[in-house]
């Protein structure tokens, strides 16, 4: 076989192809280049399309980032497998054994790269894009193996989606056989076996020219490059299904011991799931050792490990989802429900809250939870002025130190007979066309997929709050068919905005009537137009919801009770699967 053929599968060759349009009748062929030229003005444009959605993308994470806000839910991860060790090249040498036996040791295997959704996270900040394994230990003499590398596990929170990115992706990086090739182009034919050869043996010093020539490393040399064939192979039938993973379930181990258990059994070790494995070791040159040569002055060189390029896009799991506006109130609403606990941003202009914010209700037998009726949530920069005007003045000289308030808050904390709890997400406001990408757009809606129900949260004293639950109901059907019948509740806020005092300090009955019949109007746009249809698992129509309509005022804790009630038997349905209704979908189509 000659040393060209050897080196023929790992060739890269170009061709250009010419359209062209023959004409039997006159026996001749034309090139069309107007064909040419609108091919290459859709590419162009397919090309720039694809330019301006990254370009809103990178814009709105950006956006997302300010304020010192580090909540991620959305990132591209390139990983490489830990590169597998080199084999060593070795003789025994012992006392009157001047001459012994091949020695040298194989390389250890690299490191693999796992993913593990844990429980303990929220952000996907915590990932670097960049992650690349250790590599295994090379061979030494005496027979020893290199050392095998220590995985590496990825945590992330649960609810993360984790998707390989296609082949024509352009974030997609190169893997490891593409890269060799970006390494090797332009390269000389004579120079290029050169830097194959480096890249694949070692060899005993002063001895590289000498095996070169000899029969029994062209023989090697051909057996390795079949083996590599082979890898090549196995590497694009695996590229062609693509890892996609739903982590909606910790794969942490259970820290309960089995009491039971014989001794010494051990414990399970899980590390989640497998996305880059670690490159095999090199051999030692023992692994060549023949009847014929008994003396082998080279070995091989580890493989590289692995690498793959990963979307990671988290979708929270909370129980309750608030959707709204920009300047509805959820904020105040969700600091409301939590007892001032939710540390959310709370102003007056639109957009204050740009990332997700989960809290947890806890809620007794008694339908009491944490927040107090009366109690009053003013904006931040309010509340902050106000604590400032006390510290001022002296107010909290006598106020508990830090950690005597934690101290209190452990003795002081809530009833601790509390019989359930759930979670609740405020969410960046929602504008028209989000479903577009306009405004947060997509890095909003994917966060409220995995709630068990929806809330939607509007303004009562604007004009038309019916046209505000227009939108955000056709907003998210146009998203994702099929999310909007998720919703539960309709929350008209701001309610102590209506029916005001008159000159005299008494309620305005007009002000009052006008209030009323504001809310009458909306309950019976609710009945009219935000039905939904529900159906069995065969598709058969089988009944109608009603979305529940409790007028509040966040701001001063008013009518939350009941508001906690609805949600927890919304939580409890979904949590225990009694819905009777498992298919849902909305009655109006919202397409036309």
């Amino acid at each position: 076989m000659s040393t060209a053929h050897l080196f023929r599968p790992f060739g890269r060759f170009t061709c250009r192809r010419r359209i062209t349009l023959s004409l039997p009748r006159t026996g001749t062929s034309r090139s069309y280049s107007s064909i040419t030229e609108s091919v290459e003005d859709s590419i162009s444009t397919n090309a720039e399309s694809d330019q301006d959605v990254l370009r809103k993308k990178r814009r709105t994470e950006w956006k997302r980032r300010q304020h010192g806000q580090t909540f991620l839910d959305h990132i591209i991860v390139h990983v490489r497998g830990g590169k597998g060790g080199d084999g060593c090249v070795a003789f025994h040498r012992e006392k009157f054994k001047p001459y012994g036996p091949p020695s040298g040791g194989n390389g250890g295997r690299g490191a693999d790269v796992y993913i593990m959704a844990t429980p303990h996270l929220t952000t996907l900040s915590s990932v670097s894009p960049r992650i690349r394994g250790q590599a295994g230990g090379s061979g030494q003499g005496t027979w020893q193996n290199g050392r095998n590398a220590p995985p590496i596990i990825i945590r992330v929170p649960v609810g993360t989606i984790v998707r390989e990115l296609e082949r024509d992706d352009q974030r997609r990086s190169k893997d490891e056989y593409e890269a060799e090739e970006e390494a090797l182009e332009g390269l000389e034919p004579e120079e290029r076996k050169k830097q194959l050869r480096e890249r694949r043996w070692v060899h005993y010093p002063t001895y590289a020219d000498e095996n070169f020539e000899r029969s029994f490393f062209k023989e090697a040399e051909r057996s390795l490059y079949r083996e590599e064939r082979e890898r090549r192979y196995w590497r694009r039938q695996k590229a062609k299904t693509p890892i996609h993973l739903d982590l909606d379930k910790s794969d942490e181990p259970d820290n309960d011991v089995d009491l039971n258990a014989p001794l010494g059994h051990r414990r399970p070790d899980t590390m989640g799931h497998l996305i880059a494995a670690g490159g095999h070791g090199g051999v030692g040159n023992p692994h060549y050792l023949t009847t014929e040569n008994r003396s082998p002055k080279f070995a091989t060189r580890g493989w590289d490990g692995e690498r793959i390029s990963l979307s990671l896009e988290l979708k929270l799991l909370a129980d309750i989802g608030l959707v709204g506006l920009p300047n509805a109130g959820k904020s105040t609403l969700l600091r409301a429900l939590t007892g001032g606990r939710a540390k959310t941003e709370v102003a007056g202009y639109a957009f204050t809250t740009l990332n997700p914010v989960v809290a947890v209700i806890r809620v007794a037998d008694d339908g009491s939870f944490e927040g107090s009726d009366g109690a009053v949530y003013d904006e931040t920069w309010a509340e902050a002025q106000h604590e400032k005007e006390l510290m001022e003045s002296g107010a909290l000289a006598d106020a508990l130190t830090r950690n005597q308030a934690k101290a209190a808050a452990v003795d002081l904390a809530y009833n601790p007979l509390e019989s359930f709890r759930f979670t609740v997400a405020d969410n960046p406001g929602l504008i028209e066309e989000a479903s577009s990408n306009i405004g947060l757009g997509h890095s909003f809606l994917r966060a409220i997929e995995r709630s068990h129900a929806l809330v939607y949260v509007i303004d009562l004293s604007s004009p038309a709050p019916w046209d505000e639950l227009r939108v955000l109901r056709d907003e998210i059907e146009k998203y994702k068919p099929g999310l909007s019948p998720k919703a539960r509740m309709v929350l008209a806020n701001k309610a102590d905005l209506l029916g005001g005092a008159s000159e005299d300090g008494q309620e305005d009955p007009q002000a009052v009537r006008e209030a009323r019949e504001k809310l009458r109007k909306l309950e019976e746009f609710v009945e009219r137009e935000m039905k939904a249809q529900l159906q069995d698992s065969s598709g058969n129509v089988i009944g109608e919801r009603s979305l529940d309509v409790v007028p509040i005022s966040a701001k001063y804790s008013m009518n939350l009770r009941k508001v906690i009630g609805l949600m927890r038997q919304y939580v409890e349905e979904a949590r225990e699967g009694v819905d009777p209704f498992p298919k849902s979908v909305a009655l109006h189509d919202v397409s036309k």
